[in-house]
């Protein structure tokens, strides 16, 4: 079964979600006692890794994990950003949907 080695932020820092993302990955790889990278408006990387539009397009943020058999997966995105019923960003429901995701991905 693979493990997660890190956990890797792909970010804009003039996005709204930039901040929330931020918070997201310091939480989350100390929760799971992981490496934590942040790359700034790496377009390249994400349309390699992360989630494309139907233009083969990336957008920024987006939360990735690379396991220690190298695969790279996104795990939370700006269109998988859970929100509330205000229309807010859900924190502790994107919190669980990356966890769930670990979990997927690790065969945990």
């Amino acid at each position: 079964m693979a493990k997660v080695k890190k956990l890797i932020l792909v970010t804009a820092t003039h996005h709204p979600l930039h901040k929330l993302f931020s918070k997201l990955l310091d939480e989350l790889s100390e929760k799971l006692g992981v490496e934590k990278e942040v790359k700034y408006e790496d377009y390249m990387f994400l349309i390699k890794y992360g989630e494309t539009d139907e233009f083969g397009m990336a957008g920024t943020p987006q939360l990735l994990v690379e396991l220690d058999d190298g695969t790279i997966k996104p795990v939370l995105t700006q269109k998988t950003m859970p929100l509330t019923p205000t229309l807010q960003p859900d924190v502790d429901k994107a919190r669980e949907m990356v966890l769930n995701k670990i979990k997927e991905l690790t065969g945990e």
